[in-house]
């Protein structure tokens, strides 16, 4: 096997469970062995160690080491910044049971390199870096006593928090901190480093909150040692057929792009409506419809492109529809909702007309039997209802939730949240976001997503394209409105619109070469 130090770029997008990398880990470890393995481990993460001291080299980097192979890995870190002459503590957490060999031979290796072990976590020490090192992909059970006091300390030192394969306590696979009740706990990672492939509970949930920055080391096992992916992270590349076809000729009209149409807008609820129709306005939608459920709104003075109409008497056929936004309980979006179910356009369920799916078995039914193109774009709450469990079933597998309301609803679905998931039935994909920030934890940024989805979608974009490009874009719009220096706090859903446009633009012309 080929050792390469680190994975490619392509690998490093590419998500596998637990039981998937024990399957790699076992197969790779009959032919290399497993202290093998286990020194790479530890080599790999004294590099990232080295690299993230910078020029604080001389400063002591303190290691804790718990008693498994993760435990290991941290100690063959320990022996390697010892070598390259950093002062290194280590607290070492044994536990009860008998330790591998290699993790026997990983502690002789430290002790031998003149690593001083410590009893206790150090006070008032300045540290250049703290390396988690208590349990990996293993553990099934809440951090406890020591343990669990131990990591909610490390993040106190002040300095990176480096955590090894994962940050204890955290699911490789969901991404939920381990237990239940106020008690749960997880190390806090400003950087993790992990082993043989990517998790997908890094990257959703809690896992974008505790793992930090990560890194994917293969640990030189080659890829085609590697099964199927269980999900892989979104990116243009996974969208990048449809910003190819989305290069407009000069030879264009408005009828060229599409018609939409927002169904929403009861009484009282105008502002829902009227971002989702900005967001596919200057998404690129050719025309641009609120179809609204009160008769008293009819105009944007912002935006006069906007073509205001009754939703009981406006004609849907032909176009493509997102249903919710400010949908309301009215009979008459009932009725509409069901006819549009029924009928042959691209279709986005959203908001009140997720609840009204919900609730209405005839509906489910219905959704399930459909031939068009449907997005369906649920929060957790939204999602609880859809599957009959709560928010908290839904939040405890967010991956598990998508699938299950994809494969029931025969829908291509977005579960919003942190790390949302995209998910398509029919092709079995199962895609986790990367982008994204809290600035979008406001009142509106769900409808702009929304309008995003029915405007790629009435371009002719497919509806895992759509989805995949809308939600890229939504969070990278996010971000880079962060790094502007507007919001997180105080982002509004209506900055979104513009910055989408933007980003869309950029990465059609990216794709054509220009």
């Amino acid at each position: 096997m080929h050792y390469r130090g680190h994975g490619s770029q392509v690998m490093d997008n590419l998500l596998y469970s637990v039981e998937k990398i024990r399957m790699v880990e076992r197969s790779a470890a009959m032919v290399l062995g497993d202290d093998v393995l286990m020194r790479r481990a530890g080599a790999a993460a004294t590099r990232f160690a080295l690299a993230l001291l910078g020029d604080h080299r001389k400063l002591p980097v303190l290691l804790v080491a718990g008693p498994g192979n993760n435990g290991g890995d941290a100690l063959e870190t320990a022996a390697g910044l010892r070598e390259a002459g950093v002062e290194t503590l280590v607290l070492h957490l044994p536990g009860s049971g008998a330790a591998s060999l290699e993790t026997t031979q990983a502690l002789q290796r430290a002790q031998a390199s003149g690593a001083q072990f410590i009893d206790a976590l150090p006070e008032h020490l300045q540290l250049g870096l703290v390396v988690d090192g208590m349990f990996g992909i293993g553990l099934a059970r809440p951090l406890q006593g020591r343990h669990a006091e131990i990591a909610r300390l490390l993040h106190d030192y002040g300095c990176p928090v480096l955590a090894l394969d994962v940050p204890s306590g955290l699911d490789a696979d969901t991404g939920t901190v381990i237990g239940s009740g106020p008690d749960r706990v997880a190390v806090t990672a400003t950087h993790t480093i992990t082993f043989i492939g990517n998790k997908p509970g890094l990257h959703t949930c809690d896992g974008r909150d505790h793992a930090g920055c990560v890194r994917v080391d293969d640990l030189g096992i080659a890829s085609h040692e590697f099964p199927a992916p269980s999900a892989c992270l979104n990116g243009p590349a996974l969208f990048g057929a449809e910003l190819k076809a989305a290069r407009r000729p000069q030879n264009s009209h408005k009828g060229s792009f599409g018609d939409i149409a927002i169904l929403g807008g009861a009484q009282g609820m105008a502002g829902a409506p009227v971002l989702a129709a900005r967001a596919a306005l200057l998404s690129g939608a050719g025309r641009v419809f609120v179809a609204a459920l009160d008769p008293a709104l009819c105009h944007d003075s912002m935006h006069p492109e906007l073509m205001f109409r009754v939703a009981g008497s406006f004609d849907f056929s032909g176009r493509t529809v997102v249903a919710g936004p400010g949908m309301g309980e009215a009979p008459t979006a009932a009725r509409l909702l069901a006819k549009l179910i029924g009928s042959d356009s691209p279709l986005v369920i959203d908001a009140d007309a997720l609840n009204r799916v919900s609730g209405d078995t005839a509906l489910q039914a219905q959704l399930a039997q459909r031939k068009a193109p449907a997005i369906l774009t649920p929060h957790p709450l939204e999602a609880a209802r859809l599957l009959g469990v709560t928010a908290a079933v839904v939040q405890a597998d967010r991956i598990e939730a998508a699938r299950e309301i994809s494969g029931r609803f025969n829908a291509t679905v977005v579960l919003k949240g942190s790390g949302t998931i995209i998910a398509e039935n029919k092709s079995h994909t199962m895609v986790i976001n990367p982008t994204g920030n809290p600035g979008l934890a406001t009142g509106g940024t769900g409808d702009v997503l929304s309008g995003v989805c029915g405007a790629l979608l009435a371009q002719g974009w497919g509806p895992l394209g759509a989805a995949l490009g809308a939600v890229w874009m939504h969070g990278t719009a996010a971000d880079e409105l962060v790094d502007s220096g507007v919001g997180p706090i105080g982002m509004a859903a209506g900055e979104l619109a513009p910055a989408i446009r933007s980003i869309l633009n950029r990465l059609v012309r990216q794709a054509a070469g220009n």
